[in-house]
């Protein structure tokens, strides 16, 4: 597992720490379906209190997924049924992996991310958005480049092909991204 210079696991609510992992470890993470990324973590149920009447008072219907690999950790318990908590705690730990673990970047011979190809346009672009299954890993390719750019955003839009002002929109359109680059750590 990798280590965090010296913290534990990180819990729900704990301070954000930028670590580092092998681009593939990763990669596979974020490119697994729902199904098998579930299969890698730990999942506890437990009672969620607020609104939803005695079904979501006495049934454990919320899910805290733990991913011993990458050390993360993701709950949901908006909804009265368990599945649909399961279905957001696996989209949250997805972003988590994606925002929050970086790997090495080679601004000078970047890697090929077929993903990221896939959605680029003409015009020097992004043409993806939150729901797209392919959104976590080009979030998580942009990061790792602006990181090796030392937050240069110039540099890390010209080694990845697109214009600076288009990068800037990309990181600018998700509130989550925001705070990711706006706390220092892309």
């Amino acid at each position: 597992m990798p280590t965090r210079s010296g913290y534990a696991a990180r819990e729900i609510g704990e301070p954000d720490y930028a670590m580092t992992v092998e681009r593939g470890r990763r990669d596979r993470w974020l490119r697994m379906d729902d199904a098998a990324l579930l299969k890698e973590c730990v999942e506890e149920r437990y009672r969620a209190s607020g609104p939803g009447g005695q079904r979501r008072n006495k049934v454990e219907t919320a899910a805290r997924l733990r991913h011993p690999r990458s050390g993360l950790a993701a709950q949901g318990e908006e909804s009265r049924y368990l599945a649909e908590n399961r279905r957001r705690a696996v989209r949250r730990l997805r972003e988590r992996i994606a925002l929050e673990l970086r790997s090495p970047f080679d601004l000078t011979s970047p890697p090929v991310v077929p993903e990221l190809e896939a959605q680029r346009t003409p015009g020097g672009g992004l043409g993806v958005n939150q729901s797209n299954p392919s959104y976590p890993i080009i979030v998580a390719t942009l990061l790792d480049a602006v990181e090796a750019a030392g937050g240069s955003y110039a540099t890390a839009a010209r080694a990845l092909g697109l214009t600076t002002s288009r990068l800037l929109r990309f990181l600018r359109s998700d509130p989550a991204i925001q705070r990711s680059v706006s706390n220092g750590k892309p």
